[in-house]
């Protein structure tokens, strides 16, 4: 029996994992970085030993440092959760190796599966369904398009689709550093790439008794650069006959590789309904909780029962029961490119109604860094149809209050309710088709106006004044007669004046509407219509935070004259974020001659990598990058001075 679990991992996994030990009576050691020193996954354990340094490969990906971490705490089993070592086939050995017990597959499942190129020989050898390799060296127009994977990878890292055929070589460059960078290893395969396809995969659990259960499907269409944004189960639109194929084909998978414990076999079902094998995933998936809501289970306590060497309850899985979908909360900013976002986290509250489920490794109060991936927390609704489920969902994510970085809450609120989603035409696509409508913020937004207006009555209620006015700033209202406050709404740069009166009573009119009642943190607005609006407020340094019903605005006080002077050399090349210089183009020094849109520099920051591209055809002038060099926000980077027109 286990008696106390080390995770080997951190954040939201870590949280989760630690609930269902506490629930069975295992004690819970955590792991840590010095970056993670006051995280919350470090707060909810029993035990904590500090893993020194601040990067993942110092600390995550060190599995002797975790092994030893797990003897001096008196652990006696170790669950590596997902990522970082979970599909490591040298760590499982270590961890056996030393005596503890392995809360994962067998060692040479991992190391069987590990590899994509091989994971498809072995399962072309069990008749499973999938994609015909093909050698990038041969590859020619009616190849294309072409999807690169890196062998040993995972989340999206070193892919590339290629659409050109004299792109690919440099793709095939990219894709190769970006592996080797990632995972140490710089093998990249190709593959046709199937435009429209769905991402449908299959739980699997199994002892080693023999019994393999296929747990339903799930459908993980929705992805951000290949990595999944909301996930749901039962996978919509499957007919019985595909259903029953693709949960044959993952039982076959998993007993061609003795797999033993929880898994997740993934494939790509093609417009035309055939399923192809993508790649077998021998961990536990961000997304399992839509699965143990539709079917009541358990998935940690089962791993947990299975590497103490217990049967599975029955031959046969429950049966399942309604619809789940799940969103992935991200700090990141859909809009500019998915660029990741950090700083501190003021307020993370979401509604706790019936059906909904929250997995989070942050509360208000921490600070997201720059080392991790930048997933704030899991939101998960469940209901008896799959309407009903998407629609509790995107009412939560709607209602709930975020105080910090950018997040995409209104990009997976749109997505819940965009006519594709909602008829259930899904497909890996989705997000490049239609992304830009929704992300679009109109800057004469009247919610959004209503929402700046509420901010300035909220600050004559923090800053009151004498004889019934209200100072704005460090100028006076005096009553009867107009006045002006300026915001800067985020992440979309609108600027919005808002004119207000302040009467002799003290009561705040603006155009259009008038205030009814104000408070540092709440204000009621009644528009001309009749209808009443009332909004939260929370003011953090120079940020004001608004949350109304129909949703959540943040704003930044401006001065009343802007300041015209700009300090940024033409030219100029910032880091977007804070991240690491990992790479440089090939060749390019100052002076060198650079194309428009040619990329320079690549960034990796949270686990994602960022190509920074040069602004205009010219001369590099200055380069201040180097691989290995971290950067904060704003960092110049380089210069690059356009050529003149002729």
């Amino acid at each position: 029996m286990i008696s106390t679990l080390l995770v080997a991992n951190r954040g939201e996994i870590a949280c989760r994992i630690f609930r269902t030990c506490r629930a069975l009576g295992i004690a819970t050691v955590a792991v840590y970085s010095d970056s993670d020193a006051d995280a919350l996954h470090v707060r909810e354990a029993d035990t904590a030993v500090r893993l020194p340094g601040a990067a993942p490969a110092d600390t995550y990906l060190r599995g002797d440092l975790v092994v030893r971490a797990a003897l001096a705490a008196g652990a006696d089993a170790v669950h590596p959760g997902y990522g970082f070592l979970s599909e490591n086939a040298g760590f499982a050995q270590a961890v056996q190796d030393a005596g503890l017990l392995w809360v994962g597959p067998p060692a040479k499942a991992i190391e069987m599966m590990a590899s994509k190129t091989r994971a498809k020989e072995l399962m072309a050898a069990a008749e499973v369904p999938l994609l015909a390799p093909v050698d990038p060296a041969r590859a020619t127009v009616d190849d294309l398009p072409l999807l690169l994977k890196a062998a040993a990878g995972g989340g999206g890292r070193g892919m590339r689709v290629v659409r050109e055929l004299s792109a690919l070589p440099g793709e095939m460059a990219a894709a190769t550093a970006e592996a080797a960078n990632a995972f140490g290893d710089g093998e990249v395969f190709a593959e046709p790439y199937v435009e429209r396809g769905r991402h449908v995969e299959v739980q699997i659990m199994a002892d080693e008794h023999g019994t393999v259960w296929a747990l339903g499907t799930r459908d993980c269409s929705l992805q951000r650069r290949h990595q999944k944004v909301i996930e749901e189960a039962p996978a919509p639109g499957l007919d019985e006959a595909l259903r029953t194929r693709l949960h044959d084909a993952a039982t076959a998978a998993a007993r061609a590789v003795g797999y033993r414990g929880a898994g997740t076999v993934e494939f790509l079902v093609t417009a035309d309904g055939r399923p192809c094998f993508l790649e077998m995933n021998t961990r536990l998936q961000v997304e399992h909780p839509v699965t143990e809501a539709v079917f009541g289970l358990d998935l940690v306590a089962l791993q947990l029962s299975v590497a103490e060497g217990e049967p599975l309850p029955s031959p046969i899985p429950p049966a399942p029961h309604g619809h789940a979908v799940e969103a992935r909360l991200y700090a990141e900013d859909p809009a500019r490119d998915w660029q990741p976002r950090t700083g501190p986290l003021h307020t993370l509250d979401v509604p706790d109604e019936p059906g909904l489920r929250l997995d989070t490794g942050y509360t208000g109060g921490d600070t997201i860094g720059v080392h991790y991936d930048p997933m704030l927390a899991k939101v998960i609704a469940h209901a008896p149809t799959r309407t009903q489920a998407v629609r509790l969902l995107a009412r939560a994510l709607e209602r709930t209050r975020i105080h910090g970085p950018v997040t995409n809450r209104d990009l997976l609120v749109r997505s819940l309710r965009h006519a594709d989603f909602t008829g259930a035409r899904l497909d890996t696509g989705f997000y490049e088709r239609h992304l830009d409508a929704l992300t679009r913020t109109p800057g004469d937004d009247a919610d959004q106006h209503l929402a700046a207006l509420a901010a300035a009555a909220a600050h004559a209620a923090r800053h009151p004044g004498t004889a019934g006015t209200a100072r704005f700033g460090g100028w006076r209202n005096l009553p009867s007669r107009p006045q002006t406050r300026r915001y800067r709404s985020e992440p979309d740069g609108a600027e919005h004046e808002i004119a207000y009166r302040t009467t002799r009573s003290g009561a705040i009119d603006a155009p259009g509407a008038r205030i009814l009642t104000a408070t540092p943190d709440h204000v009621t607005v009644e528009t001309d219509d009749g209808v009443t609006h009332r909004f939260r407020l929370a003011a953090h340094h120079d940020r004001v935070y608004v949350d109304g019903a129909t949703g959540s605005y943040t704003f930044t006080a401006l001065p009343r004259f802007t300041d015209p002077t700009d300090r940024t050399e033409p030219g100029s090349l910032l880091a977007p974020m804070p991240g690491t210089v990992v790479r440089l183009a090939d060749g390019l020094v100052a002076g060198a001659a650079v194309e428009a849109g040619q990329p320079l520099i690549w960034l990796e920051a949270m686990k994602m990598e960022h190509r920074i591209h040069a602004p205009a055809s010219g001369t590099l002038t200055a380069l201040h990058a180097a691989p290995g060099l971290q950067v904060e926000v704003g960092a110049l980077l380089a210069v690059v001075q356009e050529e003149p027109t002729p």
